[in-house]
């Protein structure tokens, strides 16, 4: 007996959504570890209602806004009428992990903004950015509305090519938090009345791994089953993927001069670039990338805090939104057949989507965040915010019993 080619993808695109599902418990334990011990409980709840509201947002119309499918219809048709809907359900797991990759963006956003954001004016925000904001660009991107890529195609001879989101997902996540985290302002104490950085350190590094490692075997969802099928998928994704990585990893730890936070992000650095040409690139092209990667977020870790003095907690901005825009535009670098590519890409189609989505991104993350602030207000009152967002928002700590004294 063997299994319909239909049923085989549908495991096989579930499976993919559990592991990029399961990195959402990465996204949330890479906060746990990385902010203090006070804000721990709201970074664990932030990932989690976002994912929920995310997901209820992306069902009622951010889904039918990038693809043009609404579910509002029987569950006979849903399971696969064989003209929108693909048998067995195959569109529902497809929607499943689409559904994963939105709820990346407030994912990406919560490392942002930790330790001062009030949780109403942010829960706002999730659906606005996944209902409306996030799928106009990925209709964009991936489904060619609009016009967009016909127009880049005809002007550089291809059309933007982002396999699995450097820019479409971690771009636009990383430039709609850097929108947030100016409205916010940095946390107190955070620098001097004359602008010296004053160092808060993590508050658990084993957690902060976890997260790591979680997002990394995630990541191998995320980038291979981004083909949607048995048929399609490819092996050179999961290598060039792994090679990212390391190059990630090993540039971070000499750049970052071994520290920890640095080496762990770094392996995130380099899977984030990596995304957009892990179809078309060749392993060593991938390595560089990723290595560059790795050297980007340490770089424009330092800078964005001790110069620029923008407080982005878990530095997302520069992980997601400057490496993904690095990795948009590296495709069209080392994708080329010169450099052991496949080819099938151009530089200037690479560079004008890439540019495209960080202005999108920004002005939107901007946009939201400053009519929030004016409307709602988005930051936790100083003394909400020297008691922590735990028993602020949650009244409650991470270690209740141990606060009780039993």
């Amino acid at each position: 007996m063997s299994a319909s080619p239909e049923g085989a993808n549908v495991f096989f695109v579930l499976l993919g959504a559990i592991l990029v599902f399961a990195m959402h418990g990465g996204f949330a334990f890479l906060e746990v570890g990385s902010v203090r011990h006070k804000n721990q409980v709201n970074a664990l709840v932030k990932i989690l209602v976002d994912f929920a509201l995310s997901t209820l947002a992306y069902f009622v119309i951010g889904y039918t806004i990038a693809y043009g499918a609404t579910f509002f219809q029987s569950a006979a048709t849903l399971s696969g009428d064989g003209g929108t809907f693909l048998p067995q359900g195959l569109t529902l797991v497809k929607f499943f992990f689409l559904t994963t990759f939105a709820a990346a963006i407030p994912a990406i956003i919560s490392g942002g903004i930790a330790e001062r954001m009030k949780f109403l004016p942010q829960c706002i925000a999730t659906l606005v950015l996944v209902g409306l904001a996030y799928p106009i660009f990925e209709g964009i991107a991936w489904n060619g509305n609009y016009g967009f890529q016909s127009f880049i195609e005809s002007t550089f001879g291809a059309p933007f090519h982002d396999f699995a989101g450097s820019v479409v997902v971690h771009a636009v996540g990383g430039w709609i938090a850097l929108g947030a985290v100016l409205h916010l302002g940095p946390r107190l104490g955070r620098y001097t009345k004359e602008g010296k950085a004053i160092g808060i350190p993590p508050s658990s590094l084993p957690w902060l791994a976890l997260g790591s490692w979680l997002l990394c075997v995630g990541w191998f969802g995320f980038n291979v089953m981004t083909a949607g099928s048995l048929d399609a998928v490819s092996g050179l994704v999961a290598l060039n993927s792994l090679m990212a990585m390391v190059g990630g990893i090993l540039v971070a730890l000499v750049v970052g001069r071994n520290d920890p936070g640095f080496v762990h992000n770094g392996a995130l650095a380099g899977l984030v670039a990596v995304c957009a040409g892990s179809d078309v690139m060749h392993p060593l092209g991938s390595l560089v990338v990723g290595g560059v990667a790795g050297a980007i977020f340490v770089k424009g870790f330092e800078y964005c805090q001790l110069k620029l003095k923008i407080d982005d907690v878990l530095g997302v901005w520069p992980l997601h939104g400057i490496c993904g825009a690095w990795g948009g535009i590296a495709a069209g670098i080392f994708g080329l057949e010169a450099l052991g590519g496949i080819g099938g890409i151009s530089f200037g189609a690479q560079f004008f989507g890439t540019l495209a989505g960080v202005v999108y991104a920004f002005a939107i993350g901007y946009l939201v965040y400053g009519v929030l602030k004016k409307t709602q207000g988005i930051r936790l009152t100083a003394d909400e915010e020297r008691r922590g967002a735990d028993l602020s928002i949650h009244k409650i700590s991470a270690s209740p019993e141990h606060d009780i004294g039993r």
